[in-house]
Order: C-alpha cells, then structure tokens, then sequence
C-alpha cells in the first residue's frame, strides 16, 4: 500500500514527533538532510523548531507521507523565495523517506506529490532544490524530472577531508 500525502496538515503532538523522529533516523542512517552521523532526535530538534517557526509565520509548507497506520514515512519542507524578483518558484528541501521504507517507490511517490503541491500554489512555475554529491542523490532527482543546473565543488564539508559538491536541481512545472 502506498503513502497518503498532506500538505500543510494540523501540527498536532503527534506529527511533530513523528517528524522529528523521521528526520533523525534518516540523518542516522547516513541520508543527507543537514546532519551527519551519529545523530540523535535532540540534535534534531532545534532545526525542526526553525522550520515550525516558518511555517507559523507563513514562508515554509510541509508535505507528508504517512503510511498505513498514519505514521510518517516520508516529508519534505517548500519554502517560498522572499525575493519579489524570485517569487515564482520555491525551494525544496529536507526531502526525506524513512529508511525502513526504501526501495517501495515512496521516494518517487513523495517527488510527484511534492511537484503536485507545488503546481497548487498560485504563481509557482518551479521547483529548485539542492544535493550533497557523493550520494548519486543528482540521479535519482533527474529521474524525477529534475535538470542540474548547476554545482559548487566541495561546498558541503562532511568531515575533516570530506568535502562535497551541492547540487542545484530544478524542476519546471509548465
């Protein structure tokens, strides 16, 4: 059974856990959403309280997956451009799959609910997100319709000696 997906749902006690807990098991097992192993839910909480900052003041949506049992499987966070000449795209981004799900096509199934979220939002013509290289991240985005568009070598420092490209990505919706 596939995933049921939300966009901007009630932020009740139970979503909030589960995607913190979501985000710090992706982090945890190596997945690349702004932490680096070992991570626990604690580190993860600051920034999730960010995101929950931006969507109360209106600048960032969350979509969600939840499987069949309304746990969260998958999520990703838009945020709209603040910038008047930038306004009609959004970023995506902190695009996750819990990885006991891999390998069911939630990955694809987020993507396209994502482009279809976006593609509801008045005056959104695209969506651009960015991916650590070294992952083959760059692959699976293009798979979905996404055009690299550009990269900036060893942007993303990992580790002392493990430096890695970010990849700008864009997805038009016309």
């Amino acid at each position: 059974m596939g995933l049921t997906f939300h966009l901007d749902p009630p932020v009740t006690r139970e979503l909030r856990d589960g995607v913190l807990g979501l985000w710090a098991d992706v982090s945890e097992a190596g997945g690349a959403v702004g932490f680096v192993p070992p991570v626990a839910v604690e580190d993860v909480r600051a920034e999730l309280v960010r995101h929950l900052v931006g969507m109360a003041e209106g600048r960032v949506r969350l979509l969600v997956g939840l499987d069949e049992d309304g746990t969260v499987a998958a999520a990703a966070f838009l945020a709209s451009n603040s910038h008047r000449l930038m306004r009609h795209w959004i970023w995506a981004y902190t695009v996750m799959v819990h990885p006991g799900a891999q390998g069911r096509g939630y990955g694809r199934d987020l993507m396209a609910a994502l482009a279809d979220a976006a593609r509801s939002l008045d005056g959104i013509e695209a969506v651009r997100l960015t991916c650590r290289g070294g992952l083959g991240l760059e692959r699976f985005y293009a798979s979905c319709g996404y055009k690299e568009v550009g990269r900036v070598p060893g942007a993303i420092r990992v580790a002392d000696g493990d430096d890695r490209d970010d990849i700008i990505m864009l997805l038009p919706l016309n």
